[in-house]
């Protein structure tokens, strides 16, 4: 295993010390994980982003959205239309954590936390 840098080493500490930026920023790597899978199983297909919109019923200015992300909330619906479009099967799991997160009371801030869509920014 690589050894982290000096800013993964932070980025690892931001995440620990703020539970809910780290439920964030979860939920946005398990959206791209869905996005990646839809764009590699297509390109795999020999598709173009047409093809593939031919397919869906729909444009490809929306596969555009759809793989970059910009579609938030996909439903099972979708998935399963881009699934069958793509000759795939679609298999939903909910699975525990490795390391189950330690409950532990956070002081409330007067301050919003952060949003994990907001870039990181690393202290100079």
């Amino acid at each position: 295993m690589a050894k982290k840098t000096a800013f993964m080493t932070w980025i690892d500490a931001e995440l620990q010390a703020d539970p809910k930026l780290a439920r964030e920023v979860e939920e946005l790597i398990n959206e791209m994980k869905i996005e990646q899978e839809i764009v590699a199983l297509r390109e795999k297909r020999g598709l173009s982003q047409r093809d593939f919109a031919e397919r869906l019923g729909t444009s490809q200015p929306y596969v555009a959205k759809l793989e970059s992300g910009r579609i938030k909330n996909l439903g099972l619906k979708t998935l399963m239309k881009c699934a069958t479009a793509l000759d795939a099967t679609l298999s939903v799991r909910l699975l525990p954590r490795v390391a189950p997160a330690k409950a532990r009371k956070v002081a409330t801030r007067p301050a919003k936390a952060p949003s994990a869509r907001r870039a990181l920014r690393h202290p100079s």
